[in-house]
């Protein structure tokens, strides 16, 4: 059995998750909000920025959940957003992904979502 917890601090709130999930969420050297988001692009399975898509009046839901099919369980898809995107938090939640969120500006969203 597992054992769960929730966390939070002020840039970074999550649901809850198993304990072996935080300790591989919370790598050492990663000390500030910067650091930890340029971690996750950097050791992203897939990266989507899609705040062109949306500028341009697109919808990335079909890129997102085509990428999302390709990750394999431990890796991450990393999505770079102009607003936070709740929404995929319970779509892809179902698909076996926890996230993280981080919003870096007003207008950027980090979210890192990790398939189980």
């Amino acid at each position: 059995m597992h054992e769960w917890q929730t966390w939070s601090c002020e840039k970074l709130e999550t649901s809850w998750v198993p304990q072996q999930m935080l300790d591989t969420l919370n790598l050492e050297g990663e000390k500030t909000m910067a650091d930890r988001t340029a971690n996750w692009k950097a050791r992203a399975s897939t990266l989507l920025d899609v705040r062109l898509d949306l500028e341009q009046g697109g919808e990335p839901f079909v890129r997102i959940m085509e990428a999302a099919t390709d990750v394999k369980s431990g890796g991450t898809l990393v999505i770079i957003a102009p607003f936070e995107p709740v929404p995929l938090y319970d779509v892809l939640g179902a698909r076996g992904f926890l996230h993280e969120t981080e919003k870096v500006a007003a207008d950027e969203w980090i979210v890192q979502f990790t398939r189980r």
